[in-house]
């Protein structure tokens, strides 16, 4: 079955990356809850999307300045289930002084998990290769995802060039013949951020391994109507 993973904890029906979100998605029954962290100016992993809040970058203030989660809240919502923890770490190679160095991130990121002891629930996503190989650097159990938005590139090359087992890619950029050679190299594929029906049935005739959602509630009922009927949406009309 599709792994279901909820976007920023569920960003279509409520904000994103809020305590809130991600406990309707856990309670929702989600295989995973997606988290964007940025480092603050002490050194804090915060949840938080935009680099800048109110003109003011999150890189530049401390955490007392932010009314914001931080990671290390969300990580303590581990005993509310066996959900898996995808946090994209969020890097911008052109405006160093959005984000901390991208080996800054992956130490912290990692003192984070291995104090939660959440390193074999935990995925770490970047566009930010750099922020990947850096963490591969650090440790060889916590599994990495390439986030992948534009471009015609194979899914295989983009998950050796990050050294990552998976690759994210745009949903829009998913085949189902970039999915089987995927396999056949041992990638996992999961794409984001679907959230119509006719996008999920491409995506799991397409042979994905997990859906990346902003109506992860939505996602789990397409997919169990078909289980409850005996049918798959492999073979849906």
């Amino acid at each position: 079955m599709v792994a279901v993973h909820g976007h920023r904890g569920a960003r279509g029906v409520l904000p994103g990356n809020t305590l809130a979100g991600f406990l309707y998605a856990i309670e929702a029954g989600c295989d995973a809850i997606e988290l964007d962290v940025l480092a603050t100016r002490d050194d804090v992993l915060v949840v938080c999307h935009d680099p800048v809040l109110k003109r003011r970058v999150i890189r530049e203030l401390t955490l007392p300045e932010l009314r914001v989660p931080t990671l290390r809240e969300v990580l303590e919502l581990a005993p509310r289930g066996q959900f898996q923890f995808d946090i994209e770490v969020k890097s911008f190679p052109r405006r160093p002084r959005y984000s901390a160095p991208p080996e800054r991130l992956a130490e912290l990121l990692f003192e984070e998990i291995e104090r939660h002891r959440l390193g074999p629930r935990a995925m770490v996503l970047s566009f930010d290769f750099r922020v990947l190989r850096a963490m591969r650097q650090l440790t060889p159990a916590i599994r990495l995802a390439a986030l992948y938005h534009i471009g015609t590139r194979d899914f295989v090359s983009i998950a050796r060039d990050a050294g990552a087992e998976t690759v994210a890619p745009y949903h829009r950029l998913v085949t189902a013949r970039k999915v089987a050679a995927a396999h056949r190299a041992g990638v996992q594929v999961i794409p984001w951020t679907a959230n119509r029906p006719r996008d999920w049935k491409r995506l799991v005739r397409a042979g994905v391994d997990g859906i990346i959602t902003d109506q992860p509630a939505a996602l789990i009922e397409y997919l169990r109507s078909f289980t409850l009927s005996g049918r798959s949406p492999e073979g849906a009309g």
